[in-house]
């Protein structure tokens, strides 16, 4: 079964940096597009940041460009968010995700984790 945990979200102080882990299992991740969105309360789920299945060309959203960075390790099974220069308008829950269509089937696989909170406050 497919199952992406996050894991690194705490209070930190504006200005500051924290790195997000996502750790996949149950699914063959070098081949999944892996990304981070984030959700702050009363607003939408947005996309922060994804990578291709085998890293390369990463695309950011304006908001972070800059300041955040993508990156994975297919060895490991894991993918990570580094933060940098956080301002409180980054507090949200930040998700991983997973995602890939079967060139063959065309079925389309698209697997979230649980959320973790980061909150940026002095």
């Amino acid at each position: 079964q497919a199952q992406l945990v996050e894991s690194g979200g705490t209070l930190v102080q504006p200005g500051g940096s924290l790195r997000l882990s996502c750790a996949a299992s149950g699914f063959t991740f070098s081949l999944y597009a892996m990304s981070w969105h984030r959700q702050a309360p009363g607003k939408e789920r947005e996309l922060v940041a994804a990578i291709p299945s085998f890293g390369g060309s990463t695309n950011y959203a304006d908001s972070v460009k800059g300041r955040f960075t993508i990156s994975r390790d297919n060895a490991k099974n894991m993918v990570y968010l580094q933060m940098d220069s956080l301002k409180p308008e980054d507090t949200a829950v930040y998700y991983c995700n997973a995602n890939r269509r079967n060139p063959i089937t065309n079925r389309y696989y698209n697997y979230w984790g649980q959320g973790t909170q980061v909150t940026v406050s002095s």
